[in-house]
């Protein structure tokens, strides 16, 4: 039976508080500097609403992030979004992408892919056959055996 690949998406985040690490599994994520955001920012830089991320379904079942300029209802924010050095206002994420939304401000995107291991209980009646001739006293073999 073949086994699905499971996927972790893993946001990390770079700014004014430091360092913080984001597992992303919700349809629907606000970043910015707003305290109501999913993903708060700490910085003067950054608009208080300044992007989304938006989970799609793919084909296999799977799903992936697009983060948009600004919110859902089409206002960007004021600084925009730089994707892997160009200025978008959405972009699908691949990993390792790096969104920078101001001075001293990223987010880096991890996909993280890992196969699903299948696991077998051990055979509780798994016997290891030696053959009597295999086995012998040890103090049998005496140096008169030896010629």
């Amino acid at each position: 039976m073949p086994s699905e690949p499971r996927q972790n998406h893993l946001l990390i985040i770079e700014d004014d508080k430091g360092r913080r690490e984001f597992n992303l599994d919700a349809p629907v994520y606000s970043i910015g500097r707003d305290p109501r955001c999913d993903i708060r920012l700490v910085s003067q830089f950054v608009s208080r609403r300044h992007a989304t991320l938006v989970q799609l379904p793919k084909e296999d079942g799977s799903y992936y992030y697009r983060i948009v300029d600004g919110n859902l209802r089409g206002q960007a924010s004021a600084n925009g979004l730089l994707i892997n050095g160009r200025k978008l206002q959405t972009h699908d994420l691949q990993d390792a992408d790096e969104v920078v939304f101001g001075p001293q401000v990223r987010a880096i995107y991890y996909l993280l892919k890992r196969e699903a291991v299948q696991t077998v209980p051990p055979d509780e009646f798994d016997i290891t056959l030696i053959s009597p001739g295999m086995v012998g006293d040890p103090e049998d073999l005496g140096d008169d055996e030896i010629d």
